[in-house]
């Protein structure tokens, strides 16, 4: 306990009420904080620091690409830390490089210009090397760990109410990063990009702090159990034990692939194209301003279906909501196809917005759900490195579907075909439990 509480004053045996409601607030911010690794929050700085670089959309779109795809090759030894040394730390080291990786981020031109007058060199090569290594470090630390950490922490410390506590944080993180673009967009018109990155980076470094004092690993650390059960009152609570599946175990069942499969895909499509919205708006004749504004009903609609789904997580079989959601990957598909369309539009807000929603649910509750909290960080890093790929090859297959083909609706004969994939193979799920 003692070694539980190390560098902080903060003693969650003593509160006078369940600490993981603590957990579930501090968790929540720590998910939000990650917003500069997302793609949703990089999509904001996508066009100005392009341009500051001096590089294409192509040649941005594969930086980004490369930069996720290095962080994917190592994000899944992240859930082994997170097994081994527990989220408080895990997060704290996450968020100090996702700092740092912004503020050298802020300085990516003076590096690249310093760097062609040592070689001599008017490249654009350089530039795209810096800024991949960069977004390596951004989505590794941002996208990756951070997310996994805090979300998983709060998971830990609830069981039987796993739902309905999910269903506030998620509730909460759906605003946040709804929002984030337009606050993000005001941010930079009133500092620039450079500034920008600058002031996050130091916001995070003052979060990190709070990550010490408040984040805690497990309730069992402090003589209690999930959901604020005292230790001496296990013989009074019903339904304890729950079977921990090793990551090979879990990659052994059908609704691992499957489930990891859907959120893979939901990464994809919303990553391209949230990455590109601002271009594929335009393709169509709308502007910068009506493209962004989208995020305000994408997030209602997933703030609704999450805060329903969460609290339903409880108590339904939870192969429904991949069902589900995978209409609503068919439904995301075909807007993209009929964009010029209103329809099209209504038919992306509904879609992006569904999928968004159940992702909140698949992605935290039923992970321990069916396959236990002892080795969750295994197992959930794994799945963030199917995450993670998609998220890299997503912007990349977007830009080239433009710039190649003519528009990004060739996209969606892409997606079509992996979702009714996944629809064929997902008729025979069920949980491992």
């Amino acid at each position: 306990m003692i070694k539980a509480n190390k560098y902080s004053f903060i003693k969650p045996e003593r509160f006078p009420f369940f600490y993981g409601y603590v957990v579930l607030f501090i968790g929540t911010i720590g998910v939000l904080a990650s917003v500069p690794g997302q793609t949703i929050g990089v999509s904001v700085f996508t066009d100005p620091v392009k341009d500051a670089l001096g590089l294409t959309r192509n040649q941005f779109s594969n930086a980004y690409m490369i930069g996720t795809l290095l962080s994917s090759l190592v994000v899944s030894r992240a859930g082994v830390w997170f097994d081994a040394y527990g989220a408080r730390y895990v997060a704290f080291f996450a968020t100090i490089l996702l700092s740092i990786a912004l503020l050298v981020a802020s300085f990516s031109v003076d590096i690249s210009s310093v760097i062609k007058v040592f070689f001599n060199s008017t490249s654009w090569i350089i530039s795209f090397v810096i800024i991949s290594l960069l977004f390596f470090l951004i989505r590794f630390s941002g996208q990756g760990i951070l997310t996994m950490a805090s979300r998983n922490m709060i998971m830990i410390w609830f069981r039987k109410n796993r739902g309905k506590i999910n269903s506030i944080s998620s509730i909460l993180v759906s605003l946040g990063f709804s929002s984030s673009p337009i606050l993000l967009n005001k941010l930079i018109t009133d500092n620039g990009w450079e500034l920008s990155w600058q002031i996050i980076a130091l916001c995070l470094l003052l979060f990190s702090f709070c990550i010490l004092q408040f984040y805690r690993n497990k309730p069992e650390d402090f003589n209690l159990l999930p959901d604020g059960f005292a230790k001496q009152e296990i013989t009074t609570v019903v339904d304890v034990e729950e079977t921990n599946f090793t990551l090979e175990e879990a990659k052994k069942t059908r609704a691992f692939w499957m489930f990891g499969l859907m959120l893979g895909f939901h990464s994809f499509f919303s990553t391209g194209f949230t990455f590109h919205i601002v271009s594929i708006f335009r393709a169509q004749s709308y502007t910068k301003s009506e493209a962004i504004a989208i995020f305000l009903p994408i997030s209602i609609i997933a703030v609704l279906v999450s805060a329903l789904c969460n609290i339903l997580s409880d108590y339904v079989q939870h192969k429904i909501y991949l069902y589900f959601m995978l209409v609503s990957g068919i439904l995301a598909s075909l807007g993209m196809l009929l964009l010029s369309n209103p329809v099209g539009i209504y038919m992306i807000i509904a879609g992006i917005g569904i999928m968004g929603g159940l992702f909140t649910v698949i992605n935290v509750v039923t992970w321990p759900k069916y396959y236990g909290r002892k080795y969750l960080g295994t197992i959930t890093g794994k799945i963030m490195s199917f995450l993670v790929v998609a998220s890299a090859i997503a912007p990349s297959l977007f830009s080239y579907c433009y710039t190649v083909l003519g528009s990004y609706s060739y996209v969606s004969y892409v997606t079509l075909t992996f979702v009714f994939f996944l629809i064929i193979a997902s008729i025979r799920v069920k949980n491992p439990q």
